[in-house]
């Protein structure tokens, strides 16, 4: 992590990958900055970098505008300097594909935009590999049009994390993923060359990248798949 002062905008932090980004956070004692994370329910960690903030992040057309003040207060004249975005759901959890795209679309651009408008220059988006608004795959397309919109949105610098299958233990039951997860070494040995951008990752390793990632001065758009990832997280 290049920048040890910055202030973070962290969106997911009760997921898989994202408690692990605000862990590994709130564990280097050499980070100065705060960690805000919008949550939808109390965080369990305690620390004094970390300001949860706990919203329904309903639809309703005030939800925003009470986020962007509450942050705003709480900034005090600060900014925040990263957008580090691990939200996800899955259709059968979020119970429609218009609720899917609520999630992980919508919300996501919202966090996006309000991050940017609090000065945000990098932002830091765990996408999926394969993710493309021209794929024919509902979940794909979806992550991509996100990653489009993030790009949109004037960040100095956009990381995209492309990780293959994740694995780790979630907080909320997915059997065909716990399935995947079991069966992932013997797919992995197949995925070579140009197809190893699909092998599973630990999110624990996706979580290391993202840290590595934060506060990097070099501008433009970088993408980044599990090869990449794992390069990352080793340091």
């Amino acid at each position: 992590m290049a920048d040890k002062d910055g202030n973070i905008l962290l969106a997911g932090a009760t997921g898989l990958v994202g408690s692990q980004v605000l862990k590994e956070l709130l564990a280097d004692a050499r980070w100065h900055g705060r960690v805000f994370a919008p949550v939808r329910r109390k965080l369990e960690a305690n620390d004094p970098r970390l300001v949860p903030l706990v919203t329904d992040f309903s639809d309703k057309p005030d939800r925003g505008v009470e986020l962007e003040t509450s942050l705003k207060s709480l900034l005090a004249g600060e900014r925040i300097a990263t957008f580090v975005c691990c939200l996800g759901t899955t259709i059968k959890t979020a119970g429609s594909r218009e609720a899917f795209i609520a999630i992980d679309r919508e919300l996501v651009l919202r966090l996006a935009g309000l991050s940017r408008k609090l000065g945000a220059r990098q932002a830091i988006l765990v996408s999926s590999a394969g993710a493309s608004r021209q794929s024919g795959n509902f979940y794909l397309r979806v992550k991509g049009e996100v990653e489009d919109g993030i790009e949109a949105q004037g960040f100095a610098r956009v990381d995209l994390l492309r990780p293959g299958l994740l694995i780790g233990a979630r907080n909320e039951r997915r059997p065909g993923e716990s399935v995947a997860q079991v069966l992932s070494p013997i797919g992995d040995l197949f995925l070579r060359g140009r197809f190893a951008r699909y092998r599973s990752i630990a999110a624990s390793d996706v979580a290391k990248a993202a840290l590595r990632l934060i506060g990097n001065a070099e501008e433009g758009v970088f993408a980044h798949d599990t090869p990449a990832l794992e390069q990352l997280a080793a340091g």
